[in-house]
C-alpha cells in the first residue's frame, strides 16, 4: 500500500525549509505535526521537598532549552536573584545563546559543547572547584549523569520538569498511513490515548534504538527504522521507504 499521508509526533517545523516540506512535495503528501507529548514544570512546593537549596550552586550544566526554562522558571519561583554569578555550561552553542533570553550573554559565564555531554568534559574539569546543578525532567538519560561522574565531575540532579502525555481525542477518527516516534513517551501516549490502538495496515517509523524497542514490546511493527548507515536522519529514512512502496 502506498503512503498517502504521515503523522509526525513533533511538533510543527517553523519554517518551510523542513526536509519534511520537502518530502511532502517531492511524493506529493500530506504531513501534519502533533506532540504526543508535552512538558510541565514542577511547582516549586513539590521541588522543595527534595531540599535542593538552589542559591547552593555556582554553576548549571543545561542539556536543553527545557532543562533552562525551568531552571529560571525554578528560580524566579523561589526568588533566586544572584543568576549573573552562575557559570553556565551548555551541551550546545545553540542552548548557550538561548540563554540571552535569562541573562546577559558573557563568554567568561558561559560554555558549550557540540552536541553531547562529552564534549563538554574538558572544561567542566577546569571548573571542578564549582558546584554543579544538573535540572532534568523525571525521564532523563541517567547516562549523562554517569558520564559526569566518570569523570569525577560532582553534580547534583534537579528534576524541575516532567514529562507528560498529551490529550490526542480530536485525533480519535483521524487515520494517517503512517506514525512518525521519535522516543518512548511517545508510544506510551499512543497507548494511554487509544488502548484499542490496531496497528494494521499503518506503518510505524522509530527513531533511535529506545524508540524502536519500545514499539515491540507494545507488540507493534516497526516499518521504518533511523538512524541507520545509509539513512541517518528520519525524513531520509522515510524516503527510502516510499521508493520501495509508492512506485
Amino acid at each position: 500500500m502506498k503512503v498517502k499521508t504521515i503523522l509526525v509526533t513533533q511538533p510543527k517545523p517553523e519554517s518551510d525549509k523542513s526536509p519534511y516540506h520537502d518530502l511532502a512535495k517531492k511524493y506529493g503528501l500530506k504531513i501534519d505535526f502533533r506532540p504526543f507529548i508535552h512538558v510541565e514544570g514542577i511547582p516549586a512546593k513539590d521541588f522543595r521537598k527534595d531540599k535542593i537549596n538552589l542559591s547552593d550552586f555556582s554553576a548549571v550544566i543545561l542539556t536543553s532549552r527545557h532543562a533552562a526554562d525551568h531552571f529560571f522558571r525554578m528560580c524566579n519561583e523561589m526568588r533566586i536573584t544572584n543568576l549573573d554569578t552562575f557559570k553556565y555550561f551548555c551541551i550546545s552553542e545553540s542552548t548557550a545563546f538561548y540563554l540571552q533570553k535569562y541573562v546577559v550573554y558573557r563568554k567568561r559565564k558561559i560554555f558549550y559543547g557540540k552536541s553531547t555531554i562529552n564534549d563538554l568534559i574538558d572544561v567542566l574539569k577546569k571548573h571542578k572547584k564549582e558546584k554543579f546543578l544538573l535540572p532534568c525532567s523525571d525521564i532523563h538519560k541517567q547516562e549523562i549523569s554517569d558520564t559526569l561522574s566518570s569523570f569525577g565531575i560532582e553534580h547534583i540532579k534537579a528534576i524541575l520538569y516532567k514529562t507528560v502525555c498529551s490529550d490526542l481525542s480530536d485525533l480519535a477518527n483521524v487515520n494517517y498511513d503512517m506514525l512518525v516516534f521519535f522516543s518512548p513517551s511517545g508510544i506510551t501516549s499512543l497507548l494511554k490515548n487509544f488502548p484499542k490502538f490496531k496497528q494494521n495496515a499503518t506503518r510505524i517509523a522509530a527513531f533511535g534504538a529506545t524508540t524502536t524497542q519500545a514499539v515491540t514490546e507494545a507488540n507493534l511493527k516497526v516499518d521504518v527504522m533511523a538512524p541507520i548507515p545509509e539513512a541517518p536522519s528520519m525524513t531520509m529514512a522515510i524516503e527510502q521507504y516510499l521508493k520501495k512502496v509508492n512506485k
